[in-house]
């Protein structure tokens, strides 16, 4: 038995150690906000935070979860309901066409600010590797950028 917390609930899973902590969000714990796109960690569609950091859950075994914490996009707002300031900004710009990549980018993008409270046009671009088929990257530069300002207090 493998126990973890997912969005500072505590959680358990009697299954194979093997199994990818995607599946265990998605078919278990009913978390569907983290989505299947490439399977080998590519797309960025299935971007969670394990111990604060972004990782892809596809490629993550639950086996390696231990008492470790994982947020996922469904645990991002406030305990209220209130929104993240990156969801909030993803709002404020109209970032999402289809939306399916949208939780891995808004995931990423927390990860980006919490170690780049003010991050330039170049780091977004490098740190944020997740891809959009519908090629919103233009604003999802000006959400991040928004978000920063958010979170710094200014409205942006």
């Amino acid at each position: 038995m493998i126990r973890f917390t997912v969005n500072r609930r505590p959680v358990s899973f009697d299954g194979p150690d093997d199994t990818p902590l995607l599946w265990v969000l998605r078919d278990h714990l009913k978390l569907t906000g983290a989505k299947y796109g490439c399977g080998i960690g590519r797309c960025g569609a299935c971007t969670v935070h394990v111990g604060g950091e972004a990782t892809t859950a596809c490629t993550l075994r639950v086996g390696a979860l231990d008492g470790a914490e994982v947020l996922t996009i469904e645990g991002l707002a406030g305990p209220q309901g209130d929104l993240h300031p990156v969801q909030q900004a993803w709002l404020d710009e109209d970032v999402p066409q289809c939306g399916y990549c949208q939780p891995g980018q808004i995931m990423a993008a927390v990860d980006l600010l919490s170690r780049k409270p003010v991050p330039s046009d170049a780091d977004i671009e490098r740190h944020m590797s997740n891809l959009c088929r519908c090629g919103t990257y233009v604003r999802i530069r000006k959400a991040i950028h928004r978000a920063a300002g958010l979170l710094a207090g200014s409205p942006s």
